[in-house]
């Protein structure tokens, strides 16, 4: 009785606080769901009527009638352990329990013609296996058995990879980054950086065309370029794992509920609490005791290892409020780490070479970080028909940010990230329709602040060979560079309606509507910048006393540096999945997508810009390649992109009736967009803005002459009241000049994939083909021009003079002029084969192994979003990607032992990276980018690693019948592989000499980035 009274309640409070929910109204799709269709053949004298889906532990209910035909279909159900309760005429058969992952669009059929087999209580549930053509089996008092091998795939076109909770708990890896397994997926990498950010990358294009939905909620960072708020150039990680109950990664071909991705799209599904009371604590630890020597503790002399530590911990509960109806799950995991880094020069110049004053600064030291992980999720099943969920995170991180390269570390970053989530959902079913609504709220910011304040000097040397000559840089010594503070917050409403009223049809149309705040501050340094040539003065010299340029960010008037945009999203789709026969099955969906930025959209250029750039006062442009124009904007010239059209169609067709060999393909167009950090610097440039001024006489490289921002050296400018003369001094005061085009478009994906999956039981086969093509990538293009209003000196005759960009060229008392426009472009063709075996209870070991082919092409490399050296990108080489191994091999398996021990591990290997480097030649008078394979590891790999994992149980019996102790040893990089990052780029460096022992594509120092030398993490934990 007062479980009635209490449905009775809540459905009452649900229908009036969330009725317009029901509606479909601005919202995205059931992104993450699980569907599980197929056809029950029952009897005539004893027809089946209606089946149920009940997630055995909760009881958690969803009944669907059966047709006339005997198909069923349950369009939408949330990733979990189920059985089938079939209702007949007379009676009721059960199935036993199956398992429904992320994302799986599964096909179950059953024959039930035949009588039920007699009672046999001496077979154990679950033993018995389906039979090869796909009937019903019989177990235990005509349990129907329901084995992997009866479940068949509708999947379509889309190529990924389920990474299941057992290969999340049992995999070694070292940061507890859910995301860390991503790269089991064809065509996807995790990339560990060397400052200890880590991030996800899809094929040839960047991240930040990455997506992830939690709970079927966009992540997806507008701002930043990491793809999810938060993983911006940070060590920390986007999700508590221990709230992760599996996810699903999709490298190509996403059906129409995805929105805003144009790489990989990745589905996670967070735990829920059950009918039982259980939970889990964890504690991990490392420190410089249990690891191995890293290069740069070895060479070029052995020395004492840098103080390291690393200590994650964290604990989840679970449980029922009230059974079968309420129930509760929270969880929280922190981190501390103490991370070691080194400072050193670039492209081999030995520290040896720099005056003493100077070596002390080079060498090995270690930087913290804390993050802290909340999350809590309720859940209510008010009736059979309804669905609530409420859950809430927050992400809270402080330390340090400095990576290795040539920042000594007094120019560190103070770090903070917070990343508050919360959502509201109720999915209500009927017998032929669904409806999924979800209210979410997000406040995201990222906010790095220099450590220490003071004058900064960066020390530069030039690295010549015949004519040809590069900077290097040597050491970064002062006050720290970077004050930011940028962030988003807004309210997201959705809305997924689905119909499965027409025979052999599951028709899904949505809408998202989005109200999102994006807002930046960026004052870039806030401390001044000093650079020195050191070969000013000679072979055998080190200028450190006259810079050749000095940079410092102050404030354009009185304007207000913060910007605002209160951005308005909105996306609507329709998708069918048409059964056509019981072996083909189409996806047909399109999609459109519509934002409004009213920064950019509403912005109107500064008098002053438009003077700087007007032909009287620039006369550089009247000839140039650009109408300038095309830049200026007036207020209500600029309109948003309205035509993000996204076709998505895949297919599966199954030879044999029990789907043994499948062949799948599809094609799709996924708009992406641009990122409000591109944009958002046109604003930022009139109100806090960089000034730059050269000095005459001190750049052996590319000397200026006088002009306004050209002037000779004066050791006043080494103070505030000097800087300020400056300023005064001078019309437009050294500051860049940025606009961007007026009819800037959206960048774009176009995905095609074709493959065969066959499956032998126990294992699963894929092969593969995959093209992804990018195009319209935002890029700033440098806008200067020369007199006659070329970018180069065209002198072919030439033998002294070699092509320059025009940077002394800008407008008077300016600095550099940029445009921003699209236009950087990607392309990849992959062959990929991929083998699965599932863990189960009669064959306790799995096995998970990825081989991709890829050749991938660009003209713009990953993060090269500023194109200086040629006028358009258009000018720009299409070159090897040099972000994308050729060959890539990923496995990962566990096995479950006789002893109670579980073995795990994960290998990867891949083929070397490619750098790409600018030389310019007087003869013939020309500037080209080259490019070339880094002789990495001093054989045919790039990169390669081992971890491993060995974890006993004790079951200790307290508390419940599930309770047990986990002891555990991770042994990461268990070959001690030495992978390094950093290779000499400088093609003109052909020559060893003893300042720089290297020549080009050779190995230079010995970081090795983001992969440990060998580490022992030792681990405790308890579950119950």
């Amino acid at each position: 009785m007062r479980k009635t009274v209490f449905r009775a309640a809540l459905i009452a409070a649900t229908t009036l606080a969330g009725g317009a929910m029901l509606v479909p109204v601005a919202a995205t799709a059931q992104v993450g769901q699980a569907s599980l269709r197929g056809k029950i053949t029952s009897q005539a004298s004893n027809p089946a009527t209606e089946v149920s889906a009940v997630e055995v532990a909760t009881n958690y209910r969803r009944t669907v009638p059966i047709a006339a035909d005997g198909t069923y279909n349950f369009a939408s159900l949330r990733a979990g352990t189920y059985r089938l309760e079939i209702k007949l005429q007379n009676g009721t058969r059960n199935s036993d329990a199956f398992t429904l992952n992320v994302g799986q669009n599964a096909g179950l059929d059953i024959d039930l013609s035949a009588a039920p087999a007699t009672p046999a209580p001496t077979t154990p549930k679950g033993a018995n296996e389906a039979p090869a053509d796909g009937g019903a089996a019989e177990g235990a008092e005509g349990e129907i058995i329901v084995t992997g091998s009866r479940i068949r795939s509708l999947q379509g076109g889309q190529v990924g990879k389920n990474i299941t909770q057992r290969l999340i708990e049992q995999l070694p890896q070292n940061n507890r980054n859910f995301l860390a397994f991503a790269d089991l997926a064809p065509g996807v990498r995790f990339v560990e950086e060397a400052d200890g950010s880590s991030r996800v990358q899809g094929g040839a294009q960047g991240s930040n065309s990455v997506n992830v939905f939690i709970d079927g909620v966009s992540q997806k960072d507008y701002v930043l370029k990491n793809g999810i708020t938060g993983q911006d150039t940070s060590r920390g990680n986007p999700f508590p794992q221990l709230a992760i109950g599996e996810y699903q990664v999709l490298s190509s071909n996403y059906k129409a509920e995805f929105d805003q991705v144009g790489s990989v799209a990745i589905t996670a599904l967070t735990k829920s609490g059950t009918n039982e009371f259980h939970g889990e604590a964890f504690y991990d630890y490392t420190d410089q005791k249990l690891r191995d020597r890293r290069p740069t503790e070895l060479f070029p002399a052995k020395i004492d290892k840098v103080n390291s530590r690393q200590m994650q911990f964290g604990g989840a509960l679970g449980g029922p409020i009230i059974k079968d109806v309420m129930h509760f799950f929270v969880t929280y995991e922190g981190k501390r780490l103490d991370s070691p880094y080194d400072v050193r020069p670039e492209n081999g110049v030995l520290p040896s070479t720099l005056p003493a004053q100077y070596q002390d600064r080079f060498g090995s030291y270690s930087q913290r970080f804390n993050e802290d992980l909340y999350f809590g999720k309720i859940d209510i099943v008010p009736t059979d028909a309804d669905l609530i969920e409420f859950t809430v995170k927050y992400r809270r991180e402080s330390g340090e940010l400095i990576g290795t390269g040539v920042a000594a570390p007094e120019t560190a970053t103070a770090n903070k990230v917070e990343d508050l989530r919360g959502l509201a959902r109720w999915q209500h079913t009927a017998d032929s329709w669904i409806n999924d609504a979800r209210l979410s709220y997000e406040d995201a910011t990222w906010g790095p602040s220099p450590i220490n304040n003071g004058n900064t000097q960066l020390f530069q040397t030039i690295l010549r060979n015949g004519t040809s000559a590069q900077r290097t840089d040597l050491l970064r010594i002062g006050g720290g560079s970077n004050f930011q503070d940028k962030g988003q917050k807004g309210w997201t409403v959705q809305d997924d309606f689905t119909w499965t009223g027409f025979e052999g049809h599951t028709i899904k149309v949505g809408a998202k509507g989005k109200w999102v705040t994006l807002n930046t501050l960026e004052q870039n340094l806030p401390n001044p910048l000093f650079t020195y040539d050191t070969t000013l003065n000679g072979p055998g010299g080190f200028n450190d006393t006259v810079p050749y340029r000095l940079q410092f960010g102050a404030a354009v008037g009185s304007t207000n540096p913060r910007i605002k945009s209160d951005n308005f999203q909105f996306g609507i789709y329709a998708q069918d999945d048409w059964d056509v026969t019981d072996r083909l099955t189409f996806n047909i969906g399109l999609r459109w997508d519509y934002e409004r930025t009213p920064a950019y959209l509403d912005y109107v250029t500064s008098d002053a810009q438009r003077a700087a750039v007007a032909p009287g006062n620039y006369p550089n442009l009247n000839n140039a390649d650009y109408n300038i124009n095309d830049y200026i904007s007036t207020g209500n010239n600029r309109k948003a992109f309205k035509g993000a059209f996204q076709p998505r169609l895949g297919f599966s067709y199954r030879f044999d009736e029990a789907g043994r060999f499948t062949m799948f393909g599809g094609y799709g167009r996924s708009y992406d967009r641009n990122q409000f950090d591109f944009l958002q610097q046109e604003l930022t440039q009139g109100t806090y803005a960089v000034r730059t001024f050269d000095f005459i006489g001190a750049n052996t490289l590319d000397p200026c002459t006088a002009s306004p921002t050209c002037i000779a050296w004066d050791p006043v400018y080494l103070t505030p009241e000097g800087r300020q003369r400056l300023l005064a001094g001078s019309v437009g005061g050294g500051r860049e000049l940025r606009f961007i085009r007026n009819d800037l478009d959206v960048p774009y994906s176009d995905q095609f994939s074709l493959g065969l999956r066959s499956r032998f039981n126990p294992v699963e086969l894929e092969v593969g083909y995959t093209h992804i093509e990018s195009k319209d990538g935002f890029a700033y293009l440098l806008g200067n021009r020369r007199p006659d209003g070329s970018f180069f000196f065209d002198n072919p005759a030439s033998t002294t003079d070699a092509p320059d960009s025009p940077f002394a060229f800008s407008p008077p008392g300016y600095g550099a002029v940029l445009i921003g426009t699209n236009g950087i472009e990607t392309s990849s063709d992959a062959a990929y084969f991929k083998l699965t075996k599932n863990y189960s209870a009669a064959s306790p070991w799995s096995l998970d192994a990825t081989y991709t082919y890829t050749e991938a092409e660009e003209n713009r490399q990953f993060g090269e979003y500023f194109s200086l050296d040629f006028a358009q990108l258009a000018d720009y080489p299409v070159l090897r990607s040099s972000g994308v191994p050729r060959h890539r091999f990923v496995a990962a398996g566990s096995v479950d032992t006789p002893i109670g021990v579980t073995l795990s591990g994960k290998f990867q290997i891949e083929s070397p990276s490619f750098q790409k480097a600018l030389v310019s030649r007087s003869v013939p008078f020309e500037r080209v980018i080259i490019g070339n394979e880094v002789n990495s590891l001093g054989d045919i790999w790039g990169r390669r690693q081992l971890d491993l994992a060995i974890t006993k149980y004790i079951p200790f019996g307290f508390i419940n019948d599930v309770s047990r102790l986990r002891l555990r040893i991770d042994i990461i990089n268990a070959m001690n592989d030495r992978n390094y990052i950093d290779f000499n780029n400088a093609p003109a460096d052909n020559t060893r000499t003893s300042d720089s022992p290297t020549i080009y594509r050779e190995r230079v120092g010995y970081s090795i980035g983001g992969n440990q030398p060998r580490t022992i993490k030792l681990s405790v934990g308890f579950t119950f």
